[in-house]
């Protein structure tokens, strides 16, 4: 009897199995079971990848933009033929549902959109008669072979995030996806070489903390971009930088929801409802923290909530009718499990406990239910700390000045959105608050690809963020140049160029 299925890396254009011996399961979360089993590299491995990027780059960061720009649309154009089959297939590695999962693909082909813009994107900026006959310009050129680790919770949309913007700047990419669920990473290299892509320009290259610290220690590789868990991007932009790379290290959140008196909340509790528990709260931008001002205003939301959250009904994530899928481990689903009970011991109101759940037909699959919690305090550990799962936190505040405080003190900065309907207090608020994106009535303010994706304090490492002209700042290193041409006759020593003797 055949074991699992092995997922391979994707190396110069083509699959390769891994040579380490050590290989990581990957479970379906619906049902708990492994489904396959994935390679995980050593430095060697990596290695490999590195060389073989090396070797490309330089003929395809010397490819005309525009050239580099069809690419991307050919390859835009062979995930919308396989959107569907892709979304199930992240949904059953990842567990989000396939609605949720085809979001996940859409919101990365949108930045490839963008990036299919490069030839206007890297411009540079020109200066005529700077000095007597003497004009300045510059240019943007790619930085070589530049790398992307990222996380389980986002498998198709930000790799296409940063290798969209990357690979249209003319650099190569090491992609170093998550060990939880590679196999759309793995699916969307193999798209991007049908689309036209040159072998060696993206490799997808899987493993754990040693294939992570392949790539921070390369000296071939001179940019990394990150998305994952604060500690660890704080250890990726510190070691990066210590290696003397350009690092993007994204981490945590814990997004807050300020809600005034004035505010919709028939429109409030439905945001708060998909922003908190869809795709099991498995979001850096989900809304884990709502702030009513006022008891009343708390009171009365809480009445809207929980009718909303007796509807919600985990499932299989290949269900249509699911509200959302089960968590991506069951050591996540402890994880979440003991942040529960860690809020019922630091004294705050468990309204609804999601704990305990069980689907049947699926009873091994790791799911959990919505669960919200009451008169949580600013002080509590489960509060100050990323849950990542279904769980909606409530902390009442007394005015706006004290609600605007949560978010601006917390030491995640991602994103934050205001309910009301006062402008005033909208624009002040989007103002000062001590937080890197924020939504007006929006409840989940991610930027469109067009603008850039990055939040501030831990959320954050590097001074750059993700995609957007940002994205291609990051990707590129500026040259600049200044010219005089001599006058009168031109001679063969004019070309002469002087030497020190």
């Amino acid at each position: 009897m055949s074991g699992p299925r092995e997922i391979p890396h994707f190396i110069n254009g083509q699959r390769v199995a891994g040579t380490s011996g050590r290989y990581g399961d990957v479970f379906d979360p619906n049902t708990g079971a492994v489904q396959a089993r994935v390679a995980l590299a050593s430095a060697a491995e990596m290695g490999e990848a590195v060389a073989a990027a090396k070797a490309a780059q330089p003929a395809w960061g010397a490819t005309n933009p525009q050239k580099r720009a069809r690419v991307l649309f050919r390859f835009k154009e062979l995930m919308e033929r396989e959107i569907d089959d892709l979304a199930y297939l992240l949904a059953t590695e990842h567990g989000k549902v396939v609605a949720d999962a085809r979001g996940d693909i859409q919101r990365g082909l949108e930045v490839i959109e963008f990036a299919c813009g490069v030839p206007h994107l890297m411009k540079g900026e020109y200066t005529e008669g700077a000095g007597p006959g003497i004009d300045v310009y510059s240019m943007r050129q790619p930085l070589g072979v530049v790398a992307g680790i990222t996380p389980f919770n986002f498998p198709a949309m930000i790799p296409m995030w940063m290798f969209g913007v990357a690979i249209a700047c003319g650099n190569a990419f090491i992609l170093k996806p998550s060990e939880k669920d590679p196999s759309v990473p793995l699916r969307l290299a193999e798209l991007m070489q049908a689309a036209g892509l040159p072998d060696g320009i993206l490799n997808v290259v899987h493993g754990d903390k040693e294939a992570v610290d392949a790539i921070l220690h390369h000296p071939d590789i001179k940019a990394v971009s990150f998305v994952g868990s604060s500690d660890i991007a704080q250890y990726v932009y510190v070691t990066g930088a210590q290696n003397g790379k350009r690092v993007q290290a994204m981490g945590g959140a814990k997004n807050h929801a300020v809600i005034l008196p004035d505010a919709d909340l028939d429109q409030v509790a439905r945001d708060l409802i998909g922003a908190a528990f869809g795709s099991a709260g498995e979001r850096c931008m989900a809304l884990p923290v709502a702030v009513p001002v006022g008891d009343k205003t708390a009171d009365a939301l809480i009445k809207k909530l929980l009718p909303e959250i007796e509807k919600l009904v985990p499932g299989a994530s290949t269900d249509p009718d699911a509200a959302y899928g089960p968590v991506v481990s069951a050591a996540h689903r402890e994880r979440v499990e003991n942040y529960i009970q860690m809020g019922v011991d630091e004294g705050a109101e468990l309204i609804v406990d999601g704990r305990g759940f069980t689907l049947q037909g699926y009873e091994n699959g790791f799911f959990i239910g919505p669960s919200l919690f009451d008169r949580v305090r600013a002080d509590m550990r489960s509060y100050q700390e990323e849950i990542f799962g279904p769980v909606l936190q409530i902390v009442r505040a007394k005015d706006l000045e004290e609600a605007a405080r949560l978010p601006s003190e917390h030491p995640y900065g991602n994103g934050v959105a205001i309910f009301t309907r006062n402008g005033l207090a909208a624009r002040e608020f989007a103002s000062k608050v001590n937080v890197g994106m924020v939504g007006v009535n929006v409840p989940i303010p991610v930027p469109v690809a067009y603008h850039t994706f990055g939040g501030w304090k831990r959320s954050a490492f590097g001074d750059t963020n993700q995609h957007g002209m940002e994205g291609v700042r990051f990707f590129t290193k500026i040259k600049t140049v200044t010219q005089r041409w001599p006058t009168g006759e031109v001679t063969d020593q004019a070309f002469v160029i002087p030497t020190m003797g």
